[in-house]
């Protein structure tokens, strides 16, 4: 009887609908003082960059940037889907974000960084001396026989060295690609192969959680991963992180290992022109993927991209010369390209530039940085959101510190965790940009414009100023805003920021991003081409989207599709819960059911109490359907180095599956406490393969 029934509600469910049962969050409205200083005040400008207005509406944008030629056509269209921004323009990034402040700005500081031992002292770098630095490593890159087109891979954390290495690329026109520090070797020479990168640019070490770390041995792995997969690295560049001392064990390797803070002596004081390139010319390859499959090379273009960062830095995070903004994001990943090196730094932009993790020493770290920084816009993950919140709620309450503005980025926030934000970091004072896009799209995508839309926990907002959402079921009929379903979310248009193609694998981009709703493969009209974003949404009657998370990452229970996010979202109205992970579990009866992983908050003891509280607030926040089959209150989530929450390994088991390689987590051993709570001490693991969405679950694709 119970299959009967399932397989009636999957015929009656579309399979792009997830069911939604989020309860409607009240708004929030910027304060009048707020809006008095914003660079975007203009109540219209939806309205402006509407598509009757569209392609010419980003000549805005454009206009924000210094150009050595001007362009003639504004969008070309000749080989949709490969959309070409701004055509027949000359233009440099690093002159955009350096040289063209200098006469205002060269005493102003560009980055104050900040290094994780407290006892280490700030370094503050101007404009002038960022300038300066700039110029000598290009001459140096130049020295080596670089020049424009070339691919160079870094392998940096978050210290100075890697803007400045990241800026004197584009004053050449190398195409560079920064690897996330915390990545493995292996992961950095996959990734060297695939862009056929000849020089890998990393440091000896960098502090992280209190210690020094040698970060040079992942460089031999990477040169030696390369060219297992065909590909030699002629040259590993070396930064120091204490300049003249070698802080890390691995040895270097005479002939192939030099150390930049030798060779750079040769090219003190040394000016290099910034070369003019075309609008269309490649600035990075940012490369997305899961844990398996061939890594994604994001190529994104120079003028498109940095118009729509320039844009979207001044009127979204609403930065102004005279601010300290600080993104604690890491410069790994494309909101540190976007958000921390070229939108802020055209818009000459005091930046604060935080070497170690936010907890360390403590949970005050960063509210005390921001007190005496004087950080007025302050920009983070939910995750580490809710890491601040679960470690010291009321922290920010001790420091004195004033955000004027506050953003999120990332992943989804749960109202809960985004009302904590506003009420304790923002002391209800800051407007809270909740915003949602991805490394494939360069910019922001879904937001609220802060001084002209009302905040509302949980929602993006509308899309972003020229970024029109559609959401679309799986036969392509649009779900109109306000009907309580969800889908894919698409854009109905291009826009400057996106990229320009996957690297190398022009087939896969258009297979990916657009085959699913292109009605027809020969169409230059860019009304065929809706770039399917990958997340399932819904739209309110207000008009506000709310990102239900990643489409692979959907719960089907029964017939109904749940978004993980808003299970995990559920679990959070629960006090005690400072962190939810829901993953699915094979099911005889339902096919598949949800099990919830949750972390209280320090000096909570895990009970009984608290695990039949979660169960309760998810039957009653969306229904008996939602049920979780078994809730765990684990000592920690097992987390990569960049915080987020490794659902993929709670998944394996969960379903009695090998968890693969952990060794680059963050946290490897936590993994087998809660393999030994959840399966008991014995391994039970079965080498039966999973079901294809579970085995996908948790891997961005």
């Amino acid at each position: 009887m119970a299959k009967t029934v399932a397989s009636k509600e999957l015929t009656e469910v579309s399979e792009a609908q997830i069911a939604v049962h989020w309860k409607e969050e009240e708004h929030y409205q910027p304060s009048e003082k707020f809006k008095a200083q914003a660079n975007m005040r203009d109540t219209h400008i939806l309205e402006k960059f509407g598509l009757a207005k569209f392609p010419d509406c980003f000549k805005e944008y454009a206009d924000m940037l210094t150009w050595f030629e001007p362009y003639h056509t504004v969008l070309d269209t000749s080989d949709a889907p490969f959309w070409k921004w701004f055509v027949g323009g000359k233009i440099n990034a690093s002159y955009n974000c350096v040289d063209r402040h200098l006469a205002k700005y060269g005493n102003k500081a560009a980055f104050i960084f900040v290094p994780e031992p407290e006892a280490e002292r700030d370094v503050t770098i101007k404009y002038q001396e960022l300038y300066t630095s700039v110029n000598e490593l290009a001459a140096l890159l130049r020295g080596l026989g670089l020049k424009a087109g070339d691919r160079v891979t870094f392998h940096m954390p978050m210290v100075p060295e890697l803007p400045i290495t990241m800026l004197a690329c584009a004053r050449l026109g190398i195409i560079h690609s920064q690897v996330f520090g915390g990545f493995s070797g292996q992961a950095c020479g996959s990734r060297i192969q695939d862009s056929g990168s000849r020089v890998l640019i990393t440091m000896d070490s960098y502090w992280r959680n209190g210690t020094l770390v040698d970060h040079k041995t992942n460089a031999d792995i990477a040169v030696r991963t390369a060219k297992d997969l065909g590909q030699d690295v002629d040259k590993v560049l070396v930064w120091q992180r204490y300049p003249g001392k070698y802080s890390a064990k691995t040895p270097m390797i005479p002939g192939r290992d030099f150390f930049m803070n030798d060779l750079l002596k040769e090219y003190k004081g040394q000016d290099v022109e910034p070369v003019p390139l075309p609008s269309e010319g490649q600035l990075f390859l940012m490369y997305s993927s899961g844990t398996t499959g061939k890594p994604k090379g994001a190529q994104h273009s120079i003028a498109g991209y940095l118009a729509y960062v320039t844009g979207t830095s001044r009127w979204i995070l609403d930065i102004h010369p005279e601010d300290v903004y600080w993104c604690m994001a890491d410069i790994g990943w494309i909101t540190g390209h976007s958000y921390i090196v070229y939108g802020p730094l055209a818009n000459a932009a005091t930046s604060v530039l935080y070497e170690g993790v936010p907890t360390f020493p403590d949970a005050g770290r960063p509210w005390r940085i921001a007190e005496r920084l004087g950080v007025n816009i302050f920009h983070t993950a939910p995750t580490a959101i809710r890491m601040l919140r679960k470690l010291g709620p009321q922290e920010p309450r001790k420091y004195k510190y004033r955000f004027k503005s506050m953003t999120t980025v990332g992943e989804p926030i749960e109202p809960e965790a985004w009302r904590w934000y506003y009420d304790e970091v923002g002391k209800r004072e800051a407007v809270i940009t909740d915003t949602w896009w991805l490394t494939e799209t360069g910019g922001f995508l879904g937001t609220t414009v802060p001084a002209i839309h009302a905040m509302k926990p949980g929602s993006c907002g509308p899309g972003a100023p020229g970024i029109h959402p559609i959401i679309y079921d799986e036969t392509g009929a649009e779900i109109p805003k306000g009907s309580g379903k969800a889908g894919n979310i698409c854009i109905r248009n291009p826009w400057p920021g996106l990229m320009q193609t996957l690297w190398g694998d022009r087939d896969r981009y258009v297979k990916t991003y657009f085959a699913k709703y292109n009605k027809n493969p020969r169409s230059k009209d860019w009304r065929d081409w809706p770039f399917m974003c990958g997340d399932g949404a819904v739209q309110a009657a207000d008009g506000y989207y709310r990102i239900l998370g990643r489409i692979d990452d959907v719960i089907n229970v029964a017939g109904h599709r749940l978004g993980t996010k808003e299970i995990e979202s559920a679990c959070l109205t629960v006090p005690e819960v400072a962190e939810a992970a829901v993953v699915p579990v094979q099911d005889e009866v339902k096919g598949r059911v949800p099990e919830v992983y949750i972390a209280v908050k320090p000096g909570v003891p895990p009970s009984q109490d608290v695990i039949d509280r979660v169960v309760k607030a998810n039957e009653e926040v969306i229904g008996k359907i939602a049920r979780p089959k078994h809730v765990y209150i684990v000592p920690d989530m097992p987390k990569t180095r960049s915080g987020k929450i490794m659902r993929r390994v709670l998944a394996a088991i969960s379903n009695r599956r090998d968890v693969g390689d952990v060794t680059t987590l963050a946290n490897p051993d936590v993994v087998e406490q809660i393999r030994a709570m959840v399966q008991g001490k014995d391994t039970i693991t079965t080498q039966e393969a999973l079901p294809e969405d579970i085995a996908k679950f948790g891997q961005v694709e």
